[in-house]
């Protein structure tokens, strides 16, 4: 990337005003690393869902997530706990020496700038070290900070660095296009939503588990809080007097809590089998219990209506819906998903996702979802809106790889 006068300028004025001081709060552990930084945490949902993809998609691959030192990105750090292969850190200062030690801490082999304030000392350091970048979701705003008004050819001289540019609109397009920008780096595509991961699950285990209920209807409860099991039960029992061969399967959220969950399916009179204990359901089972959260992926396969729990009491926050949605289940939460609300929403508008309440609603919710045309046709709204969220997901991804498969066997000049 060529250097400019403003880029300069910019370097030497943060030499003095910011702080000089890195402290990296992860490390670096996979054979190759990515590098996300989230400017907006607003989106943050949404970048998780990429990271998580990314390393499922190439093996010994590590991502590292930044997010900017301010109270909202504060916050998010404070609940986020990262997934294997995920790394969560703030992003450094714009001063050389606290860029350097982030450089030296994780060594990117590639990078990927979500829209929002840009870095132009980081992002500058980071390309002369022959980490390939790409800016994505990139807007028509966002051209009004400090260096924007004051050093204009720094934006023009950092959008040029990067690898690919994808921008949401044509508005987008043309405002950076009209900064000067090469226009064959600006490409559009869709905005950045969260797309969903399909659970594992063996072909093997999804006809075994078929043929053990024979035919039977069924749905699932996961990701129960202790408080949640008396209502499901009885939406389960209201449920059976309309279809008495209905199958429940109740996930609890902690697999500590299952003694607890089958005591109380013992009280209500209703018979048990226990999954995780080797146990199969016949035709007399009328509640399976189920802890290990690695069968989730077979159970949203094989029920066409499941209740994501941790939602009806507060402070839980809810679960993610996409991993229902993804695998073709009907979705039923209730009223306290405030982690994951922009998911449950974009459920909701599109007819794929279903509030409760308390018991009677969720009993009413099952016993009309039951019929296969009311699940099926929820079922394919939320493919719908999984496959949205996929489209600029997998783009990335491609990138990703292409510039990892170029980079192996390059030196790489580190920090």
């Amino acid at each position: 990337m060529g250097r400019s006068l403003g880029l300069a300028a910019w370097r030497a004025l943060s030499r003095h005003t910011a702080e000089r001081t890195y402290v990296p709060e992860a490390s670096r552990s996979g054979d190759e690393l990515v590098w996300i930084h989230a400017a907006e945490p607003g989106n943050f949902l949404a970048v998780q869902d990429l990271a998580v993809r990314i390393t499922s998609a190439r093996h010994g691959l590590q991502v590292l997530v930044t997010l900017p030192d301010n109270e909202a990105a504060r916050d998010v750090r404070t609940r986020w706990t990262p997934p294997e292969g995920v790394a969560l850190d703030r992003i450094p200062s714009e001063h050389p020496e606290a860029i350097n030690t982030f450089l030296k801490t994780y060594n990117p082999d590639f990078g990927i700038w979500v829209w929002g304030k840009l870095r132009p000392s980081l992002i500058d350091r980071t390309l002369q070290t022959g980490c390939g970048m790409i800016l994505i979701d990139a807007g028509s705003d966002g051209f009004d900070s400090r260096h924007d008004r004051w050093l204009p050819d720094v934006t023009r001289s950092i959008l040029n660095g990067f690898d690919a540019i994808l921008v949401r609109s044509a508005g987008a397009a043309e405002r950076i296009e009209a900064l000067g920008v090469d226009s064959h780096l600006v490409q559009r595509a869709p905005p950045l939503q969260a797309g969903g991961q399909a659970l594992p699950c063996d072909d093997g285990d999804i006809s075994d588990l078929s043929a053990m209920m024979g035919g039977r209807p069924v749905w699932l409860a996961a990701c129960l809080q202790p408080e949640e099991a008396g209502p499901v039960l009885a939406a389960h029992r209201a449920a059976s007097r309309m279809s008495h061969r209905l199958l429940l399967i109740m996930n609890p959220r902690q697999a500590s809590d299952a003694p607890d969950f089958a005591d109380k399916v013992r009280a209500e009179g209703m018979r048990l089998c226990d999954w995780s204990a080797g146990e199969e359901p016949d035709d007399n089972t009328q509640v399976m219990i189920a802890d290990d959260p690695r069968d989730l992926g077979l159970f949203y396969r094989v029920a066409p209506v499941s209740f994501l729990g941790s939602s009806l009491m507060s402070g839980a926050g809810g679960c993610n819906p996409f991993e229902a949605a993804a695998l073709g289940s009907a979705v039923l939460y209730g009223p306290n998903v405030r982690r994951y609300l922009p998911f449950y929403t974009r459920l909701a508008n599109a007819g794929a996702a279903r509030i409760v309440n308390d018991a009677d609603s969720l009993s009413a919710a099952v016993q009309q979802l039951i019929s296969p045309d009311q699940a099926a046709a929820m079922a394919h709204a939320g493919w719908d809106v999984i496959s949205k969220g996929a489209a600029l997901t997998d783009r990335v991804i491609g990138l990703v790889e292409s510039a990892l498969d170029a980079r192996e066997g390059q030196p790489h000049a580190g920090a």
